[in-house]
């Protein structure tokens, strides 16, 4: 998130960052998006309005960005936004994504594995988790010693290049 509202405000990415949308008010995220200056609006997940919740928050939006995300949006923010939702997952998706593969789990799993490199996804969202068009990966190597905490520090690395790479993909097509 901060990595996007900074690109953009640097000329780096051909886009205005409208809104914000947490969950929750007392996060790190939405702390540094309003250092950064950015209009926040918080959404609380409750099942009832939901949807309707988000999309009057995501009004004026032309591309949803999901970081950090780890719920699926209700469909009727999906029908609004048809091929316009991005998430970035810290994994070469197919692999270690999935329901549940967040965070340190998915760091965990391609240490697990034995791979031998990593990185991030940026895919579009769908209704299941992760099984969106990968739009464009970042890899990094696997280094003898990483530990989950240590991979995961060098995959962020690259998700703050690649969703920003993508973005301006999105915006250059237009």
């Amino acid at each position: 998130m901060a990595a996007i509202i900074t690109a953009a405000r640097e000329g780096r990415l051909k886009a205005d960052v409208r809104v914000v949308v947490s969950p929750k008010d007392d996060t790190q995220a939405v702390e540094e998006a309003r250092t950064l200056g950015a209009h926040v609006e918080i959404v609380p997940p409750t099942e009832e309005g939901y949807g309707e919740a988000l999309l009057k928050a995501l009004e004026g939006c032309d591309v949803v960005c999901l970081a950090g995300f780890t719920r699926l949006l209700p469909e009727d923010v999906l029908q609004a936004f048809p091929n316009k939702v991005l998430n970035i997952h810290p994994a070469l998706l197919p692999k270690f994504g999935g329901k549940g593969m967040y965070g340190i789990r998915v760091h965990e799993a391609v240490l697990e594995a034995g791979e031998s490199e990593s990185g991030c996804s940026v895919h579009l969202v769908t209704e299941r988790y992760d099984e969106g068009r990968v739009i464009l990966q970042r890899t990094c190597p696997v280094q003898p010693g990483d530990t989950p905490e240590t991979l995961a520090a060098r995959v962020l690395a690259t998700e703050h290049l690649a969703f920003v790479e993508a973005l301006q993909e999105i915006a250059d097509a237009r």
